[in-house]
């Protein structure tokens, strides 16, 4: 049966229709239609740009597709109709197109530095095999492939980067000649610096950006995708790591400290940014409510993170929005979330692939 829609449908927001047949949207008039919302304000399902299905509470990959399925739908009902993945150790392929599962796209698994990653997560390579992993990790994902940047190095006992420079940019080049985009995962200054001036398509976390490094993305395209609510854990981190590794403790926690001047200048220089939670392992799934607040609290208007948040991360990903012909995923809140951020915490009605949720 079609379903009807009536409300402030944005971005645009204007006062609309929407009849959704199946799993699209149109706005010519279906009868015998149900309506299943009218009033309040209409948004594009919400994205998780940075999120991993495939890791589990603790930071151990998960074991089934039932896990999966659990972290997925914890999303779903808080608005997210869509994923990111950026790295599963747990292939899920399954359930790409499951009726009840957000959109997917995914990265195969993280292609990370012999010994210098979480265990069990990445697949673990010297340099003269990284190009080739990369090829072998764009066809293992949805158009994506994850890079770990830089992590400690413990025999200088701080950050530094997975791989030495020309090996990095090889990374990039491979996964753009196998059709994929690369995302990296960073927090020193000089791996991100690398990535960037490589052209990577998308920094994750990015807490060691300098401004001409922002402006220099700005230039590019090059997507940020903060993470804040994880930034904010570095201080637990810090405190584990301080007996062994102090300098590495400091460095941590003057990273933390300086992100929120570090998103605010990338958002004032336009470099695009997106909202993601790092959901899996150390972050529950279903904040992304939570991520949009702090992001706000950061200097980012509440219009922009709502639009980072769904219509533009979207349209990143290749998922059109509520226009004719669009994917029928859309969540209603009673107020205006682009004044009124905190109502995402709260929706009224959700429908993923033309089903209703709630």
């Amino acid at each position: 049966m079609a379903l009807h829609v009536r409300g402030t449908v944005l971005p645009d927001g204007e006062v609309r229709d929407l009849w959704l047949v199946g799993d699209r949207v149109t706005f010519e008039p279906v009868a015998g239609a149900e309506t299943i919302s009218d009033g309040g304000f209409v948004v594009p399902g919400l994205v998780d740009a940075h999120c991993h299905l495939g890791i589990a509470a603790g930071g151990r990959p998960i074991e089934s597709l039932d896990q999966a399925r659990e972290l997925a739908h914890t999303d779903r009902d808080a608005g997210v109709l869509a994923l990111r993945d950026a790295g599963s150790p747990f292939p899920y392929p399954e359930l790409d197109d499951e009726t009840g599962i957000p959109r997917l796209v995914r990265a195969g698994r993280h292609v990370a530095p012999v010994r210098r990653y979480l265990r069990d997560i990445g697949i673990e390579v010297a340099a003269e095999d990284v190009a080739a992993t990369v090829t072998a990790q764009a066809k293992a994902g949805t158009g994506w492939v994850k890079l770990v940047g830089d992590w400690i190095d413990r025999s200088v006992g701080d950050l530094a980067p997975a791989w030495d420079a020309a090996t990095m940019a090889a990374a990039v080049e491979a996964a753009h000649a196998a059709g994929a985009r690369a995302a990296v995962h960073t927090f020193s200054e000089e791996g991100v610096e690398i990535m960037v001036r490589a052209g990577v398509d998308s920094v994750e976390h990015g807490t060691g950006l300098s401004l001409d490094l922002i402006e220099e993305m700005g230039r590019r395209g090059t997507a940020l995708v903060p993470t804040m609510i994880n930034i904010r854990t570095f201080g637990t981190i810090a405190d584990q790591a301080r007996p062994r590794f102090a300098g590495y403790a400091d460095h941590l926690i003057a990273l933390r400290d300086r992100f929120p001047s570090v998103v605010r200048a990338a958002y004032e220089a336009g470099v695009p940014i997106y909202v993601g939670t790092d959901a899996g392992g150390g972050i529950r799934h279903g904040l992304v409510a939570e991520e949009m607040l702090i992001l706000h609290e950061a200097g980012l208007p509440a219009a922009a993170v709502l639009a980072a948040a769904s219509w533009r991360a979207r349209a990143w990903l290749g998922l059109p929005g509520l226009v004719e012909g669009g994917l029928a995923d859309l969540v209603v809140y009673p107020e205006d979330p682009r004044r009124t951020l905190a109502v995402t915490r709260h929706p009224r009605r959700i429908v993923l692939r033309g089903q209703v949720i709630r």
